[in-house]
């Protein structure tokens, strides 16, 4: 039972229609789509979808037009700064296309025509890789080197000397396709020295080392004797992590060691010069032992540099 009762203060019979949505806004695609339904009807064709066809269309053909030159430049091209000029290709027959060691590039490196092999090396200027130098003097004696020394712009300025570490340039550096091998030194802010040789399917070497390994392979590519290969190895380690980074205790032992085993043989690793004698010779010379070596180390250290090959390193020092 209800604890009290109002009377209704208005009748029952009114009527409120209520809403269906908060509120009501006219069809915008109305219009649009009557025309569309008429344009359709009649063949006619919306100006603004037409040029947005047509800007696609435009897209597109841009797009393959740049991927056909990609493509194009990659099938001759795979080092960062080659300059091939199609122009002054010679003719099959030219006394210029007869090149030796050819061959034995292909077989160490790949089979690539058309395109320069570039072996891109990075170095820091207070650094200079001494052994590579070397090398690179070695392997301008059996191929066709193009040799090219640049500064990044990582370093501000470098001595006159460094610029000139790889000789004179050469009278016909534009026509890349004379040489069978570039060697471009490139002076940079990086900490440890690297290659690049195909920046598409290799990655970078890294350390003094390992990129004189990598060169001497293209000097002595015949399969090496095991024994011969640890050895040579070992010294490289040695050299470069005690003679180049070493305190004088540890470079002290170096030269002991070094004075024991010239005292066997004339060279470090067999009868003949090895990337063991390149690299120690270097770095005895870098790290300021020469003049305190003893006399084995002297006498190798003289028969060095009776080959030729380390003046233009060893002129950095000075």
């Amino acid at each position: 039972m209800p604890m009290y009762q109002v009377k209704p203060t208005s009748g029952g019979d009114i009527k409120i229609d209520l809403p269906t949505c908060m509120y009501k806004l006219p069809n915008v695609h109305a219009s649009r789509s009557d025309f569309g339904e008429h344009a359709h009807q009649n063949g006619e064709v919306d100006p603004a979808m037409q040029a947005l066809e047509a800007r696609q269309d435009e897209i597109m053909r841009r797009l393959y037009e740049l991927k056909a030159a990609v493509e194009g430049i990659a099938k001759t091209v795979t080092t960062p700064d080659a300059d091939l000029d199609a122009t002054t290709i010679p003719q099959q027959g030219s006394a210029s296309t007869v090149l030796t060691g050819t061959s034995d590039l292909d077989s160490l490196l790949g089979k690539d025509p058309g395109a320069l092999r570039d072996l891109v090396i990075n170095a820091h200027p207070s650094r200079p890789p001494l052994s590579l130098l070397v090398l690179h003097s070695l392997l301008c004696q059996r191929y066709r080197v193009l040799s090219t020394v640049h500064v990044h712009s990582s370093i501000p300025a470098v001595a006159p000397p460094l610029l000139t570490c790889l000789g004179p340039r050469h009278s016909h550096s534009y026509a890349r396709q004379h040489f069978q091998l570039g060697f471009t030194l490139i002076w940079k802010d990086v900490p440890k020295t690297q290659m690049k040789f195909s920046v598409q399917t290799m990655c970078p070497v890294e350390g003094e080392g390992n990129v004189a390994r990598f060169l001497f392979g293209l000097l002595s590519p015949g399969p090496r004797e095991a024994a011969a290969a640890t050895l040579s190895d070992a010294w490289v380690d040695t050299a470069l992590f005690q003679l180049s980074e070493g305190g004088a205790k540890e470079r002290a032992a170096v030269l002991r060691a070094l004075n024991a085993a010239l005292g066997r043989s004339p060279w470090l690793a067999g009868a003949e010069l090895s990337l063991a004698d390149i690299v120690c010779a270097c770095c005895v010379r870098q790290s300021g032992s020469a003049p305190s070596a003893p006399p084995n180390v002297q006498r190798w250290l003289k028969s060095c540099e009776n080959l030729g090959h380390f003046g233009q390193a060893y002129a950095l020092m000075h």
